[in-house]
């Protein structure tokens, strides 16, 4: 099957789960869903452009994307987020010149009383393989994690922003890694190397945050 109409499937699947923008996680689906969506990942996987991404095709990994479905822990854990508070998009920006990203996920109050984000920065390296060429995995080590409050009822709060800034711990016992499996223009999938799985969108829209 043509990968765009797979791409096309799968985008269709998740407008009709949700249209907010905000990524969709496997506890917010049936499990036919969430079966009819790995289905549709794993046949896209099978017939991907650059299945050594890291060897050809890291100029397609700059720049920003967008989550638009995730089965990871510290995805799912953002479906319960305190005060009522909801998330919005969730972004992830790229720098391969300096081997350094952060994901950005927006939160808000349904009520519009205070808004903000999460940001968390790491650096990331090739995983070489027995054969000492890189091929689809990257290590990653997670640096800071940043809270911020920008608005509170329509008002900047530039003290709040941010408001807390701490460590950002990777997994005990391993380092953290992240296998491309799926790499094209637009559209890529990766699988964390504790099974979680992350599909995203090139961006065009990310928020004028100060980073």
């Amino acid at each position: 099957m043509n990968p765009q109409v797979l791409k096309e499937k799968l985008q269709i699947l998740f407008e009709q789960i949700q249209n907010d923008g905000s990524p969709i996680t496997n506890l917010k689906i049936d499990t036919n869903k969430a079966a009819e969506i790995e289905q549709l990942t794993v046949d896209l996987e099978s017939l991907n452009p650059h299945p050594q991404p890291l060897q050809n095709a890291t100029n397609l990994l700059n720049g920003a994307w967008q989550l638009q479905y995730s089965t990871a822990r510290e995805i799912r854990t953002l479906d319960s987020l305190p005060l009522g508070l909801k998330v919005g998009r969730v972004y992830q920006v790229i720098n391969i010149a300096d081997k350094q990203f952060f994901n950005l996920a927006q939160v808000k109050h349904p009520w519009k009383i205070i808004s903000g984000y999460v940001k968390v920065t790491a650096s990331f390296e090739p995983a070489i393989d027995t054969s000492s060429v890189p091929d689809k995995r990257i290590n990653v080590y997670f640096d800071k994690r940043y809270l911020a409050i920008d608005k509170i009822i329509g008002f900047n709060t530039p003290q709040l922003n941010p408001f807390k800034v701490v460590a950002a711990n990777g997994p005990q016992g391993r380092v953290a890694t992240l296998d491309i499996t799926y790499l094209d223009e637009t559209f890529r999938i990766g699988r964390g190397g504790d099974k979680s799985l992350f599909i995203l969108n090139k961006a065009d829209d990310l928020p004028q945050i100060m980073f």
